[in-house]
C-alpha cells in the first residue's frame, strides 16, 4: 500500500506505451514563503498552527522553500529528463483575500518566472488551481466550501489564473481530490476546518453526514464554473482542463452478492460521488437509493453549466481496501465505511489475517532508521514504481486510454498532517539546510526515462 504515483487519463483516443514520458509532480505544501511578496493566510497556514493537529508539531511556513529554490528544482528535473511538471498555485498568493481583495501581482510574477523557466528546459506545466489550500478569508467571512458562494470565488480565481498564464499553460487541473477535501474536512475533520460530528471525530462543531455532500456538491459546481469560464473566454488558448480524483480500488470482502454490491457501492460512494454529476450530470443511482433527501440537487442553470464536463481525468492512486456489506450483516459502529453517508461498506485491509498488499510506508522516520543512507538507498520505492509503470504499460497495451503519469514527488516535503515525518520525494531534503540529494530512485527513474525515450527513436 503505496502513496506514489497519479494516472492521467482521457475518454477519446487511446495513447501507445511508447508516447509516455517521464513526468514529476509537486503541491503547494513545497513552496513555503508563508507571506512573502504579499500571499495572504491560506486555511493550512492557519491549521498548522493549531496545537496538536501536524504529527511531529511542524508547519509548512518554510517547507522545502521551492519558492525561492525553484530554478535549483528545475535544474534537477531538467537532468532527470522529465518532460512534464505538474504543480499547484497557492490560491492565497494570487488573491490573499479571495473575490473581496486585489490581485496580489507579486504572485503572478512568481509564477509567470516559474512557468517561463520550465518551458525554457523544455518541461510542460501541468497546473492545478487547488490541492487542499484556499484563502482562509473565505472560511471566515462565509464557511468556504459549506456555501454556494464558494463558487463566485473559484470562478474569479480561475479567470485571473487563465488570463496570465492560459497563454504558456496547456494543461489545467481545477481542483486535486476534492473527495479527500470532503472526507477529511467535514467527515473526520483531520483536515481544515476540522468539522464533524463528535461520534466521527475531535471536532467542535459538524455534520459529518451531511456536511461532506454540502462541501462535495459546491466543489463539483466550482469545478464546473472554472471549466465553463475557460470554454466561453479562453478556449482560444488551445489547453485543455480536467480534474484530479483520489482513487482507490476495492474488492469485495467474499464472493457473496452483498459483498460484490458493497464494494460497486464504496466506489459509488467515493470516486463516482463526483465524477458521475460531472460526466452524466448526476449523482450515482446508490447514493440516491440511500441518501434521499440529504443528497443536495442540481439545478437546471447548474446542468446547463456542468454540460461542459472535462477533457481529461487524473487518478492518484494510493492504494486498495477490502469491502464489506453492512446493510444485511452487522458491522462495528464507527468503523470505516459503514455510515449511511459512506454507503455502508465497511473498509478494511485485512482477510482471515492477511493484508490485501505488501504494507510499506516509504520513507517513514523512526529511531532504528534515520540515517541518510537508509533514505538514499529507497529500494523499495524502485520495486514499486518498476512494477507499477510495467502494470500501467500493459494496460495501455490492453487499450487503457492513459495519456500519462507523474510519479510523486520529486522532493521530501511537508506531507500535511504527517508534516516531515513521511519522506516520499526521488530526492531527499536535508530540512535543516534544504540541500537535495538525488535517492537511488531518482538514478532509476532518470535511466528509465533514457531507456524510454530510446525505444521511441529505434
Amino acid at each position: 500500500m503505496y502513496d506514489d504515483l497519479e494516472v492521467v487519463t482521457a475518454p477519446l483516443t487511446i495513447v501507445q506505451v511508447s508516447n509516455v514520458n517521464g513526468r514529476i509532480i509537486t503541491d503547494s505544501s513545497f513552496e513555503g514563503a508563508v507571506l512573502t511578496d504579499g500571499k495572504g493566510l491560506s486555511n493550512w497556514d492557519i491549521f498548522t498552527h493549531k496545537s496538536g493537529k501536524i504529527l511531529d508539531g511542524s508547519n509548512g511556513d518554510k517547507a522545502v522553500d521551492h519558492y525561492h529554490l525553484y530554478l535549483e528544482d528545475i535544474d534537477l528535473m531538467e537532468n532527470l529528463g522529465v518532460n512534464s511538471f505538474r504543480f499547484s498555485i497557492s490560491w492565497a498568493r494570487i488573491l490573499p483575500k479571495g473575490r473581496f481583495g486585489h490581485v496580489n501581482m507579486a504572485g503572478i510574477d512568481h509564477y509567470n518566472k516559474l512557468i517561463d523557466a520550465l518551458l525554457e528546459k523544455g518541461i510542460q506545466p501541468f497546473v492545478t488551481l487547488t490541492h487542499y489550500d484556499i484563502p482562509q478569508e473565505l472560511e471566515v467571512r462565509y464557511g468556504a466550501w459549506l456555501r454556494p458562494e464558494i463558487r463566485n470565488d473559484f470562478e474569479h480565481y480561475a479567470d485571473v489564473c487563465f488570463k496570465y498564464f492560459g497563454n504558456r499553460v496547456k494543461y489545467w487541473v481545477t481542483l486535486n481530490e476534492p473527495n479527500v477535501m470532503a472526507i477529511r474536512g467535514y467527515r473526520s475533520g483531520i483536515y481544515p476546518p476540522s468539522r464533524c460530528s463528535v461520534s466521527y471525530g475531535n471536532c467542535r462543531k459538524g455534520n459529518s453526514e451531511e456536511e461532506p455532500l454540502i462541501a462535495a456538491h459546491n466543489m463539483i459546481l466550482c469545478h464546473a464554473a472554472a471549466v465553463n469560464i475557460y470554454r466561453t473566454r479562453y478556449q482560444e488558448q488551445g489547453g485543455s482542463i480536467g480534474i484530479v480524483m483520489n482513487a482507490v480500488w476495492y474488492e469485495p470482502f467474499s464472493n457473496s452478492t452483498e459483498d460484490k454490491l458493497a464494494a460497486e457501492r464504496a466506489q459509488s460512494f467515493y470516486l463516482n460521488w463526483f465524477l458521475d454529476p460531472i460526466i452524466f450530470g448526476k449523482y450515482p443511482e446508490e447514493m440516491h437509493r440511500l441518501l434521499g433527501a440529504l443528497l443536495p440537487e442540481f439545478s437546471k442553470n447548474d446542468l446547463e453549466i456542468m454540460s461542459n464536463k472535462l477533457d481529461f481525468i487524473g487518478i492518484n492512486h494510493y492504494t486498495s481496501f477490502y469491502s464489506k456489506d453492512c446493510i444485511y450483516s452487522h458491522c462495528q459502529s464507527g468503523a470505516p465505511g459503514v455510515s449511511k453517508s459512506e454507503g455502508y461498506s465497511l473498509r478494511t485491509a485485512l482477510r482471515d489475517g492477511a493484508l490485501i498488499g505488501e504494507s510499506v510506508s516509504l520513507g517513514i522516520m523512526n529511531k532504528l532508521n534515520t540515517s541518510v543512507s537508509y533514505f538514499l538507498n529507497d529500494v523499495k520505492r524502485v520495486e514499486y514504481m518498476s512494477s507499477y509503470l510495467d502494470s500501467l504499460a500493459m494496460a495501455i497495451r490492453k487499450g487503457a486510454d492513459v495519456r500519462g503519469y507523474f510519479a510523486w514527488s520529486l522532493l521530501d516535503n511537508f506531507e500535511w498532517i504527517s508534516g516531515f515525518t513521511i519522506r516520499f520525494g526521488i530526492y531527499l531534503v536535508d530540512f535543516a539546510s534544504l540541500k537535495r540529494t538525488p535517492k537511488l530512485s531518482a538514478a532509476w527513474y532518470k535511466e528509465f526515462i533514457e531507456t524510454s525515450r530510446g525505444l521511441q527513436t529505434s
